[in-house]
């Protein structure tokens, strides 16, 4: 039987495959440190876990939920944007999602035709270019290397833009790299941007967690005008150690959210109402565990930043949001792989590494640079100490 090839053409998202295979391996009974995951390794706070309990035991949990998410939701996360970001929406302009990445495919299918282009930074998320192909479009590739701090430039923005631009994709802080754009980095790509026949979506779901003071901020908070092209993507799942929750946002022009909202109410209707009153405790309760998360992950940010840069041909940018650092491993390529292999380096070097070092990391590859690879510092100093110990004596092997 026939399948369609828009679903045939998809790639297996590498992130979950490389966890996947690590939590394999230890299920095996092997002694695997996985820097894959993207999550944190800290449990949900108490208060939210309450809500969601509440939740339960007073019957929210049938069809009555609105589609495009509870009222309360979109309200809390309507004055959370607003006191946090400086951004003035309406709770009509907020849609509560599945998960950050359900939010965002939605607005890739809500904005995007056949023969579209999308200007994506390099490097990528991973599900970036999926979605983008599986809208019809085309995805036009800036690549940001580390010798620029993986952020790319106003004349690369302007030199990629064409009359079949619809959509610019901003990631800060960055999944893989951890580099943050600082306001004035923001201000200079709006002015190539600006009163365009062009969207930007702002994927700003790690916007907590930033690190040694960056004078960063929203990019529709820049100025007035682009809030009317900009979409703001965010949710619970990081900040609030929720990823499993799966509730995630998007606030932007009413027209357009009521469009992915029309999408969502065909598709998956309404994300886990239970979840949704949880995520209410989590945007507009104690904000106590969200600062301890975050100073535990800035001590093994630091931590895991200087050790691989004291490893043999190994190259580290200072991360510094999100919890991710993306290396550059090129130069232990010839002396770990040899000379010929064939295919994506990062991800020979990868497997190599979790064959003999136990230790899993996600190939640069995956996200658009082959010279690098990403670890997660979202987990334990413990493991981080044991692995990047393995990974220092594979290096001096």
């Amino acid at each position: 039987m026939k399948i369609a090839k828009r679903v045939l053409g998809i790639q297996p998202s590498m992130t979950l495959a490389v966890s996947a295979k690590a939590k394999a391996m230890k299920a095996a009974g092997i002694d695997v440190v996985g820097f894959g995951a993207g999550e944190p390794d800290f449990k949900t706070p108490d208060h939210v876990c309450q809500a969601a309990v509440k939740a339960i035991r007073d019957g929210h949990h049938g069809y009555i939920v609105p589609s495009s998410g509870l009222a309360d939701l979109k309200k809390a996360v309507a004055e959370y944007l607003k006191r946090r970001c400086g951004l003035a929406y309406e709770a009509a302009q907020v849609l509560i999602g599945c998960g950050g990445k359900h939010t965002l495919y939605e607005a890739f299918v809500a904005t995007l035709e056949p023969g579209d282009e999308a200007v994506l930074p390099a490097p990528y998320w991973v599900s970036y270019p999926e979605m983008i192909r599986l809208a019809g479009a085309r995805d036009v590739i800036i690549h940001a290397g580390a010798d620029q701090g993986f952020k790319i430039t106003p004349r690369q923005l302007a030199s990629a833009v064409t009359p079949r631009t619809r959509v610019v994709v901003i990631n800060s802080p960055s999944n893989p790299t951890g580099a943050v754009y600082t306001r004035a980095e923001l201000a200079a790509l709006a002015d190539v941007i600006a009163g365009k026949d062009i969207w930007v979506f702002s994927d700003e779901i790690y916007n907590e967690l930033v690190y040694d003071g960056i004078d960063t901020c929203s990019f529709a908070a820049l100025r007035p005008e682009l809030t009317a092209q900009t979409v703001t993507f965010g949710g619970a799942s990081k900040s609030w150690a929720m990823t499993g929750w799966r509730i995630g946002w998007a606030a932007g022009p009413a027209d357009l959210i009521k469009a992915m909202g029309n999408l969502q109410d065909q598709s998956t209707s309404n994300p886990t109402s239970i979840s949704q009153y949880a995520a209410i405790a989590a945007v507009t309760g104690p904000q106590e565990p969200l600062a301890a998360m975050k100073a535990e992950f800035d001590r093994r940010r630091l931590y895991m930043f200087e050790r691989l840069n004291a490893m043999p041909g190994v190259r580290c940018i200072r991360p510094q949001g999100a919890f991710y650092a993306f290396p550059d491993v090129s130069a232990t390529y010839e002396r770990v792989l040899g000379r010929a292999v064939q295919g994506p380096k990062s991800a020979a070097w990868s497997e190599k590494v979790l064959e003999q070092a136990k230790v899993a990391v996600v190939p640069g590859g995956a996200f658009g640079d082959d010279a690098c690879v990403r670890l997660s510092f979202a987990t334990s100093m413990q493991q981080i100490e044991k692995g990047l110990d393995r990974l220092e004596k594979f290096l001096n092997g």
